[in-house]
């Protein structure tokens, strides 16, 4: 029975660590880690900018809605869209009417059917579009009711199904996100256990010199967990910098960029390039849940060592 949990060092002398300050196998796992936790940054980076940007579309789908007007033989176009605009300013939760007119209809078709094109003969319907009141309430029914009634040919599009795909893609995007970062953090895992392992092969011999002389398992394995925690928040330190600097300098291009063709598309789909505060609280969780998995991780491993080793 071990009488001691820690060896004495002789008067004057002071222990030194079981695991080297520094060596080839160290410096390897802290590039793994910085790699790891940067491809984790960056996917927390990328998942915060696709819910914010899911929110806001469906903020203003939510606030908007869209009147369509079919054309047809005999039917004058420009008086069933008057007729359409009286009757969506006179409904409640209607706070602003705003129909598109045969030029404006014609510019919205141009990115998919190009300029300079004659839209005369084509049956191009027009558009009202509604902006909704917070403070009161849509009835969505009764406003396609009455326009069946006083409208024909006019049908509303409240833009639920596009919602409910976008809800469902963001959801999809998040899931994955949330996969990719578990893949992450297990190969992390494994690293780190295949790297105590090595460290625990390379000093075997003062393993078990220090068992010999009567140390315990928790002292040799807490050796063991400081020096790799310390490898844990090294490389997760270096890999979240490098996270938070790629989206600093992404937002700064993208501000430089404000005007240009490109810049302009990619605002256009996603909105103006903004990661929130959420994902640099993400970059800072992932890399202390790296470390303390680095931790944790090697305590385990070491116990499962030594207790093979008898």
């Amino acid at each position: 029975m071990r009488a001691q949990s820690r060896p004495a060092a002789g008067p004057g002398r002071r222990l030194g660590p079981i695991v080297p300050a520094s060596s080839v196998s160290g410096t390897t796992l802290v590039m793994v880690i910085a790699i790891m936790t940067y491809l984790a940054g960056l996917t927390v980076g990328g998942v915060d900018l696709v819910r914010a940007t899911a929110d806001d579309w469906a903020r203003d789908i939510v606030r908007e809605t869209t009147i369509q007007i079919r054309p047809a033989e005999g039917r004058d176009m420009d008086a069933s869209v008057a007729r359409v605009s009286e009757i969506a300013r006179g409904t409640r939760g209607v706070s602003e009417v705003r129909p598109y007119s045969k030029a404006e209809t014609a510019r919205l078709l141009e990115p998919w059917l190009g300029s300079g094109l004659s839209f005369d003969d084509l049956p191009i319907p027009r558009l009202v579009v509604l902006k909704l009141s917070d403070a009161t309430q849509f009835d969505a029914v009764a406003m396609q009711a009455k326009l069946e009634r006083e409208a024909p040919g006019a049908t509303l599009d409240d833009h639920r199904r596009f919602l409910d795909r976008l809800v469902a893609m963001a959801r999809t995007i998040v899931w994955l996100g949330v996969g990719v970062l578990a893949l992450m953090l297990a190969a992390t895992v494994l690293s780190v256990v295949f790297a105590t392992r090595g460290a625990m092969a390379g000093n075997r011999d003062i393993v078990q010199v220090l068992h010999f002389v009567g140390a315990r398992d928790g002292y040799i394995a807490g050796q063991f967990q400081r020096r790799f925690l310390r490898l844990g928040l090294k490389g997760g330190c270096a890999g979240g910098a490098a996270a938070i600097a790629t989206f600093l300098t992404a937002g700064l291009m993208a501000d430089q960029g404000v005007g240009t063709a490109a810049v302009d598309q990619v605002d256009a789909l996603f909105g103006r390039f903004e990661v929130g505060a959420s994902a640099y609280a993400g970059v800072l969780s992932i890399v202390l849940i790296i470390a303390a998995l680095t931790s944790i991780t090697s305590r385990v491993t070491v116990y499962r060592t030594l207790r093979a080793m008898g």
